[in-house]
């Protein structure tokens, strides 16, 4: 009679243990990675959202009302996206006072919670 080849259990165990031990070292830091690259998506938004009021503000002479505003003007083809909140809607624009009684956004934050890996708010953005 032959044998039939295979693994035993002991081996198995312990090639299962290998593997857990390598997961145990390398999800966290793809997990960190992963968080590290939405604060980067995150501050490049803020950017183009900033420099897109800026842009108005300098063909128009005043800052718009409302941020969709930007994409109906062509300054931005989207409203991006909050790469934290995975929500287009969740920018917290800063409004401020204009002659006339109107109220003009000047600049736009991330209306995420929570806080980014060196600790500051997403929302102080």
């Amino acid at each position: 009679m032959r044998r039939a080849r295979a693994f035993t259990l002991i081996e198995l165990l312990v090639v299962m243990a290998i593997v857990s031990a390598l997961l145990t070292i390398a999800v966290p830091r793809y997990l960190r990675q992963a968080d590290r690259a939405k604060e980067a998506a995150l501050r490049e938004n803020l950017g183009a959202m900033r420099l897109a009021l800026d842009q108005f503000y300098s063909d128009r002479g005043s800052y718009p009302e409302r941020l969709d505003e930007l994409v109906a003007q062509r300054y931005l083809r989207a409203m991006p996206l909050d790469p934290v909140t995975e929500r287009r809607d969740s920018w917290v624009p800063l409004l401020r006072d204009e002659e006339g009684g109107r109220k003009v956004i000047h600049d736009v934050h991330s209306g995420a919670p929570g806080n980014a890996a060196d600790g500051t708010p997403f929302r102080a953005w």
